[in-house]
């Protein structure tokens, strides 16, 4: 497969680059407010990447999003853009009436307003059907009950974006709507968590929670396919930041064999810790080969092409961190372990990105569950 940046693409990743890096001395220097961070999101324009230009946005599809999603990744930034930017901004765009177009993808494209989706629930495991969380008409409102686990950035966010049944039975792939939720409604509570990388999540509970029946986004019971399609570009955003993560823990890995000295020279000259460095650069190569095929993938019609690719990146991606981030921590000894050095860090960071929107097992068995593609189009 022939991947290569374009001209804009690679001005992007630069800036991206700059931006990321200098996000995250501020933050080791004298530690900010998030929203003055996420502030400087929207300046760069960074917050409507997958926004169409009427929208203020910049247009930009599953490729861009990866390449800002990697830079992220490679500086541990913690910032919503994976939920926000690859997730429901396009998703508004997709389903959202012309009111929704108007009043809310501008204000989500300047920083003014976060919305997050929350799609998952305690007993669903990765199964986006298996919705309980129901939405009963209420005259010109609706009614929302049930609860949502670990929606990441709850505790920032303005709204959140929840999948509901209006019909059928949990796990019936028919009979799923997206609400447009605020958080501060009455009868909306939140549990705070944090994530093992350190990012800020909630569990959340709705009892009969009233919004308008004008916050659904399309039409009723046929948000399933649309919210998978949000979801794989979630899970595409992430392999990104997962070899962003993985380059940056093979770089402070490459630096410390060459510094880091026993027997009077550098440990890297060790040539059993050599072959180690060279089994990561190859996980490495791997990762980032499937995270471009994903990318790419995000943005094709045919859906089981679409979930072929973006498992095999899941797949791929998790085991190559696990073993990056293992043999980093081998090579680092002690140090490896120890929370001010960066090791661990990124370790957690690529924990975190296996387990979301499906570990290992699941999307092994979904890859295996697609048909045999002829291949992505040129």
């Amino acid at each position: 497969m022939d991947f290569i940046l374009n001209e804009e693409q690679m001005l992007l990743r630069d800036m991206a680059a700059r931006f990321a890096a200098d996000a995250r001395a501020r933050q080791e220097k004298t530690p900010e407010e998030p929203g003055r961070r996420w502030s400087r999101f929207a300046e760069l324009g960074l917050l409507g990447l997958t926004l169409g230009e009427a929208h203020g946005g910049l247009g930009g599809g599953g490729v861009e999003t990866m390449i800002v999603a990697e830079e992220m990744g490679r500086q541990l930034l913690t910032e919503p853009f994976v939920p926000a930017v690859a997730m429901v901004s396009p998703l508004i765009g997709e389903l959202g009436s012309k009111d929704h177009h108007e009043q809310i993808l501008p204000r989500l494209a300047a920083g003014e307003v976060l919305v997050v989706p929350a799609f998952l629930e305690p007993e669903a495991r990765y199964d986006l059907a298996q919705v309980a969380t129901i939405a009963r008409a209420d005259g010109d409102q609706v009614r929302i009950t049930g609860r949502k686990a670990v929606v990441l950035n709850a505790p920032q966010a303005d709204l959140l974006l929840v999948s509901t049944r209006s019909a059928g039975a949990t796990g019936a792939m028919e009979g799923i709507s997206l609400y447009l939720v605020p958080c501060q409604a009455p009868g909306v509570s939140l549990r705070a968590i944090t994530t093992l990388d350190g990012r800020p999540a909630a569990e959340v509970n709705f009892d009969a929670v009233a919004v308008a029946a004008t916050s659904r986004l399309g039409s009723a019971g046929t948000a399933l396919p649309a919210i998978e399609r949000a979801v794989d570009r979630g899970i595409a955003a992430l392999a990104g930041e997962a070899v962003g993560a993985m380059a940056a823990l093979l770089d402070l890995t490459a630096e410390y064999l060459r510094t880091r000295k026993q027997f009077g020279a550098p440990i890297g000259k060790f040539q059993a810790l050599q072959h180690k460095l060279v089994d990561m650069r190859v996980a490495l190569e791997l990762a980032r080969s499937v995270a471009a095929a994903a990318a790419m993938a995000v943005d094709i019609p045919d859906a089981e092409l679409r979930r072929r690719f973006i498992s095999a990146a899941k797949v791929q991606v998790t085991r190559s961190g696990r073993l990056i981030g293992q043999a980093a921590i081998q090579l680092h000894g002690a140090m490896g372990m120890t929370e001010e050095y960066g090791a661990g860090r990124y370790l957690k960071r690529l924990v975190v990105i296996g387990a979301l929107y499906g570990d290992f097992a699941h999307h092994l068995e979904r890859f295996a569950a697609t048909a045999e593609p002829a291949g992505l189009p040129n």
